[in-house]
């Protein structure tokens, strides 16, 4: 069982910027990634990073987000630049059990979820 603990979310306007950190019990192996969901839509991929530090994007955070990962203190995180109202939604932290496709696939353990919301 893996425990995921996000934090960072919040409130900030158009331009800004967000730092959001998801520590895990443990990341070795695992393919890690940011979620976001607004309620009424489906949960969509952020962006997933695998255990040889691949990142991938959505094309709509393409060059704005940065994930990274510090696999010695368990902690995953998505640097947040130039933020956009559209970017407002519920962020969550997931643990997959592999990377296919070109992304994390068979997405097991996630976060509680962080709260990001973007004003104009």
């Amino acid at each position: 069982q893996v425990q995921l603990a996000e934090s960072g979310g919040g409130s900030v306007q158009a331009g800004g910027s967000l730092r959001l950190s998801c520590e895990a019990s443990e990341m070795a192996g695992y393919c890690m990634g940011w979620f976001r969901q607004v309620p009424g839509k489906e949960r969509e991929a952020v962006a997933n990073i695998d255990s040889w530090n691949r990142p991938v994007y959505a094309d709509s955070v393409e060059g704005r987000f940065t994930i990274s990962q510090d696999l010695a203190r368990n902690i995953l995180t998505l640097q947040m630049d130039a933020l956009r109202p559209e970017d407002t939604a519920m962020y969550y932290c997931a643990a997959a059990l592999e990377w296919r496709g070109g992304r994390c696939a068979e997405l097991k353990y996630w976060g509680q979820g962080t709260q990001v919301t973007v004003s104009s």
